[in-house]
């Protein structure tokens, strides 16, 4: 094999990897948003459920990014285990269609199917347009990726050495380790099959061979999943751990029959001239019939899930973790993006809770005069801050990554929201801090400013409570924000000018003056923050 052709090798797996991430995104684009709010509304239905699971990964092209989304779904309480298991039973089907697509003899079709996808992105302005674009450039792309590694390939099986290497997958322990260590690394079973796919059409490895390999492969997809889980709760990792025992059982059960029966020679004799077919064939039974075996234990498999990884209270996630680093790298690749948003959207929901209560604390602390919660205000605080600076990292690693257009506008939005809650956060901390000044000095508010505060204290935990349901009516819960918003406004200036006609008539001290005049200002401010975080809601797709 010479360096022309290694060079041809890895340029044609450059091109497919990179042509069936655009595929893939393409379709994530197109559908991702719509996909995921299936699966949250899916019912507890076995049959169902296998169906849901394997049309939004054949929709998606990543069992990977379905299997994600479940275990965020279950890390989030939006779907429960026993439901998880059917929706990973139907991944497993539905990731087939890649292998089936890549059998297909297209390749004379590739350059015309890149050429019409990047004419679609680069001419056209609709957004559905681009999408389309590049669901068809990727998959022209993937496909001349594909020919360019059997071209390559075609040399190797004039190496020995090579040819000895692949003789030796029909060792099933030694095919099954190769698959999945291979797939592990490159975390997308759909590309290192149609790399084996390339391997067999080039003649370097046979059917019996490469079967080993090939369950190896969907043990091997495992590892994105398990990445996933990495700072989730106990479910959501359970939610792991019947993703791999699934395909732990159906490559048990496979590699016993293929000693056994002459499986191979049965799927070979479906396309005998093809053996990339005799692989995506091989593939799609392998997981169908899994799925058939284990339907009818699908519950068994989520409380042996459960024995396997039993509840403790240790295991209760920290603050943050739902956003941790490992997630935050490996989770980005071919079509999860959907669950990154989700993931986002829990953290931010728990963020803006946490400066909301501190408010209400802050409020109830100058209104009682005492500063015994202050301890409590300003650890939540610095919880705030950390959810802060933790989601805004988390931000720009999905930015760098995310080429969507309608993705990046919500994420967008999210990091507004952010900034809003951190500050209203801020706003609260000051409140706060009067009740110590008005401690230490014995300072104490008139009766007239006691009832302002009350009630500048229920009118900001109304608008705070309406800006954070933007789910029903959008455009009229907007209107009841601004209407909200203005009120706080009006108050402002209303309680600025009864404050003022109270110092004329000597009822407030002039210390007191001043803590209530700092007061308004942050009251008016909190308005401000609680409007932003509803009009960055309002601007999302999610909603619109």
């Amino acid at each position: 094999m010479q360096i022309t052709d290694v060079l041809g090798l890895l340029g044609g797996l450059a091109l497919f990897l990179y042509g069936m991430q655009m595929m893939s995104n393409g379709l994530e684009d197109a559908a991702g948003n719509r996909m995921k709010k299936i699966l949250e509304k899916l019912t507890s239905n076995r049959l169902l459920g296998v169906a849901v699971g394997a049309g939004i990964t054949a929709v998606i092209q990543s069992s990977s990014a379905t299997t994600v989304m479940a275990v965020g779904f279950v890390n989030s309480g939006m779907m429960t285990l026993q439901q998880a298991v059917w929706i990973i039973m139907g991944a497993n089907i539905g990731t087939t269609i890649t292998g089936q697509l890549i059998a297909l003899d297209v390749g004379m079709l590739a350059p015309l199917f890149a050429f019409i996808g990047v004419a679609m992105v680069v001419f056209l302005k609709a957004p559905r347009a681009h999408h389309i674009g590049k669901i068809l450039a990727g998959l022209g792309v993937l496909f001349i990726g594909m020919e360019m590694m059997g071209d390559a390939m075609h040399p190797l099986r004039e190496s020995e050495a090579f040819v000895s290497l692949m003789t030796k997958f029909s060792n099933p322990l030694l095919g099954i380790l190769a698959g999945a260590a291979f797939t592990a690394i490159i975390q997308s079973s759909s590309a290192s099959i149609g790399i084996l796919q390339a391997l067999a059409t080039a003649g370097v490895i046979g059917l019996p061979s490469a079967v080993y390999v090939l369950f190896g492969q969907n043990i091997g997809t495992c590892i994105t999943a398990v990445l996933a889980s990495i700072g989730t709760n106990r479910s959501a990792k359970r939610t792991t751990v019947i993703h791999l025992m699934f395909n732990l059982i159906g490559t048990t059960v496979f590699v016993l029959l293929c000693q056994t029966l002459p499986v191979t020679d049965w799927v070979a004799a479906i396309t005998p001239d093809n053996v990339s077919s005799q692989i995506a064939n091989m593939h799609t039974i392998f997981n169908i019939t899994t799925t058939l075996l284990l339907l009818p234990f699908g519950t068994y498999l989520a409380r042996l899930a459960e024995r396997v990884l039993p509840d403790r209270a240790e295991d209760r996630p920290a603050p943050l973790t739902a956003l941790g680093d490992e997630f935050t790298m490996q989770g980005l690749s071919l079509g999860t993006h959907a669950v990154h948003t989700d993931l986002l959207a829990g953290e931010i929901a728990r963020m803006v809770s946490l400066a909301g209560e501190n408010m209400h604390r802050a409020f109830e602390a100058v209104l009682s005069g005492s500063s015994r919660r202050l301890e409590e205000i300003d650890r939540t605080e610095g919880v705030v801050d950390g959810m802060n600076k933790e989601i805004s990292q988390y931000i720009s690693k999905i930015l760098v990554h995310n080429n969507s257009t309608k993705n990046v506008a919500d994420i967008e939005q999210y990091f507004l929201i952010t900034g809003n809650a951190e500050r209203i956060g801020d706003h609260a901390q000051n409140i706060a801090e009067y009740t110590r000044v008005m401690e230490q000095k014995n300072i104490a508010f008139s009766e007239g400013a006691r009832r302002e505060l009350a009630e500048m204290h229920r009118v900001a935990g109304e608008a705070l409570e309406q800006a954070v349901h933007p789910w029903e009516d959008t455009a009229g819960w907007l209107a009841r924000v601004v209407d909200t918003e203005q009120r706080i406004d009006d108050m402002t200036r209303t309680y600025r000018e009864q404050h003022l006609q109270r110092m004329r008539q000597g009822d407030c001290s002039e210390e007191a003056c001043i803590l209530y005049s700092e007061l308004l200002t942050d009251f008016e401010r909190i308005g401000d923050h609680i409007l932003n975080i509803a009009q960055a809601y309002s601007r999302m797709s999610t909603i619109a």
